[in-house]
């Protein structure tokens, strides 16, 4: 049996959408492109169109895999891990750990490689619905933390600034940042001062 052939018939939507995630975290908007991702699949064009009217359908699938992933997911998972601080802490370490460049399922490029596009108006939607919403849930929790909302709305900007800065020194200049058991020492310190808001 021809495994090439078989490989091409099983492809679904998902892998399509899973492949140029992958693109995106490796080349940024400009690498989710048609003729690659099929190359990389083993795939014709035709697989491609069978599953999107274009590069466009396929782009705005791939933001919407990445929304529901590294935002809706993240969010449900920590809301299950007790009371607001250790929810706080456990998302602020999930956001830190992500941006290293070896992370799972390269999450930290994927975000720098949005923020570089952030012109291209699909991407621009995203990243407005999806910054809104981790902004919210940071300031949700800094109230149930004590702070007033305007406190926790400042706290909050602080704590996903200081995450965006991580995601720029990660992919710009890794040296910068401490390495292994050093960088996990890194995220604690910052986790506890972001977290902290007695005086």
């Amino acid at each position: 049996m021809d495994m090439a052939k078989v490989k091409r018939e099983s492809l679904g939507r998902s892998d399509w959408v899973e492949a140029g995630l992958k693109a995106l975290a490796r080349g940024g908007v400009p690498a989710v492109a048609v003729e690659p991702l099929a190359k990389e699949l083993g795939a014709t064009k035709g697989s491609f169109y069978w599953h999107f009217a274009d590069r466009n359908a396929l782009l705005e699938a791939i933001l919407e895999r990445w929304e529901q992933r590294d935002t809706e997911l993240v969010i449900a998972a920590i809301d299950e891990t007790g009371d607001a601080t250790t929810r706080l802490r456990a998302l602020l370490r999930v956001a830190f750990t992500s941006v290293l460049a070896n992370s799972a399922d390269g999450r930290g490029s994927v975000e720098l490689a949005l923020q570089a596009s952030a012109a291209h108006p699909l991407v621009a939607a995203t990243l407005d619905r999806v910054t809104a919403r981790r902004l919210g849930q940071l300031t949700a929790l800094f109230v149930a933390l004590g702070l007033s909302p305007s406190a926790a709305r400042d706290r909050g900007l602080l704590a996903y600034t200081a995450f965006l800065g991580h995601v720029q020194l990660a992919h710009a200049t890794p040296e910068l940042l401490p390495k292994g058991r050093a960088y996990s020492a890194h995220v604690n310190r910052t986790v506890e001062a972001l977290v902290r808001v007695g005086s």
